[in-house]
């Protein structure tokens, strides 16, 4: 079998072991060392992956950032600025048709400005908000839906972990691609509520009304969201502003979160050390992904797979949308059986060589840009689409009241909405890079 066979095979094998349960990161080495030794018949190459390729991976500057923005969105979740934060929404929306819903995701951006996880979003503002959506007499679909989608914000509002990603694979700029993601996250935002509004207009019984506050009380609500803006503005803003490069960011936002959280009081000597156990395991899993990952895309480049199909795809003469909306319809598909982590760093070294080569009418660092922004977008959709979204199983963990199924169908109306903007994305470019050639 030829090489070129190899990696196209190698493709299945690898779907077939993650449908059979098998973690994403020991699937992808066991394809890449199998598929390495098929091809140049002889285990002295993969032995010798083993010597070199771990620490060459995990020695680079760059993956530190990752841990750091994990221990702030600790730090975050411990230190009660989710809750804070749902006040504030809560009190300014409350008293409108569909409000607290409207709260919870006004709650779940400003929350993943300092998070950078979906996940941790997901499960934060769902212990919460789910309680007082349920006091307020939403409907269980409406409510797991609304939390589900909004923990989405997580990866898309600046500081992300996907994007930190993505910007290390793609060798794009990170503190571009924080700023590119900033009025996207702005639209999520907004459509989910726009969403909201028009689900209860539709389902009046799904959603109730809370009592106005005046505005003195709104204003003090207010007033403890300051310092998360704060930190936002300083981990962000230090970036772009050359102040920090993105991992001593990452560090000043984790020092400064953990210095809120425990004047806060939310924050003990026993709760920083389980904080840093759950980065601790929360990086070692993705580095065991970002490993897998490593190996098997070396064993890709071995092959030439992507090479010859970033050749073949340019000799056709396809238009360059009909490939990009090809490559967003792929990553839904996936998106569907694969957590994000894992489909950007699989398919990231595949697609983005493919469409690098392809006119978009545009320059090649707003194209990587760009680009990554609606592989954001995608993996974002990902998160809230049956069987694998993972935070359809976060948020109906926590309402075990609510079937599976209520989840599923709360969320679709978010999913229209984002596949929505990601046609208006597509679309209009302009949107995406508007901030970033603004600022420079």
């Amino acid at each position: 079998m030829s090489a070129w066979a190899i990696g196209l095979w190698s493709f299945p094998v690898l779907l077939a072991l993650i449908f059979l349960r098998l973690p994403i990161g020991l699937a992808m080495l066991a394809v890449g060392f199998g598929g390495t030794w098929m091809v140049t018949g002889s285990p002295l190459m993969m032995l010798s992956q083993l010597k070199h390729l771990p620490y060459g991976t995990f020695a680079s500057y760059s993956f530190s950032i990752i841990p750091l923005f994990l221990l702030m969105g600790q730090f975050a979740m411990l230190g009660g600025m989710s809750a804070a934060l749902f006040r504030a929404a809560g009190a300014w929306l409350g008293h409108r048709r569909g409000g607290m819903a409207m709260a919870a995701i006004g709650a779940s951006a400003g929350f993943g400005a300092i998070c950078g996880s979906s996940l941790a979003t997901a499960a934060t503002m769902g212990q919460i908000a789910l309680p007082e959506l349920k006091r307020a007499g939403y409907s269980g679909r409406l409510a797991t839906g609304t939390l589900a989608a909004g923990g989405t914000l997580g990866i898309l509002i600046p500081p992300s972990v996907v994007l930190v990603l993505y910007a290390i694979l793609a060798e794009q700029n990170i503190a571009r691609l924080f700023v590119a993601a900033f009025i996207p996250g702005v639209l999520a935002a907004a459509g989910y509520v726009i969403c909201i509004a028009l689900y209860v207009r539709i389902f009046p019984q799904s959603g109730g009304v809370e009592p106005r506050l005046p505005y003195g009380a709104r204003f003090r609500a207010l007033v403890p969201v300051l310092p998360v803006l704060g930190i936002f503005l300083l981990v962000v803003g230090g970036i772009y502003g050359g102040i920090f490069t993105p991992t001593e960011a990452a560090a000043v936002g984790a020092a400064c979160t953990f210095v809120l959280a425990w004047i806060s009081g939310g924050l003990s000597l026993r709760l920083t050390g389980a904080a840093l156990l759950a980065t601790a395991q929360s990086t070692g899993m993705i580095f065991v992904i970002i490993l897998g990952a490593a190996v098997f895309n070396g064993f890709l480049a071995l092959t030439q797979v992507p090479q010859t199909v970033a050749q073949w795809t340019g000799a056709q003469g396809f238009s360059p949308w009909l490939v990009l909306w090809v490559v967003l319809l792929i990553y839904l598909a996936f998106g569907m059986v694969m957590d994000s982590l894992s489909m950007i760093l699989l398919t990231v070294p595949i697609f983005y060589p493919v469409l690098a080569m392809l006119d978009f009418g545009m320059s090649a660092a707003d194209f990587g840009i760009w680009f990554g922004i609606l592989v954001l977008i995608v993996t974002e959709v990902g998160l809230i689409t049956p069987p694998v979204g993972m935070n359809l199983f976060i948020i109906n963990a926590m309402a075990r009241d609510v079937p599976m199924s209520h989840t599923f169908a709360g969320a679709l109306p978010f999913v229209i909405t984002d596949l929505i903007r990601l046609a208006a994305l597509v679309a209009f470019p302009v949107l995406t890079l508007a901030a970033v050639n603004w600022l420079g």
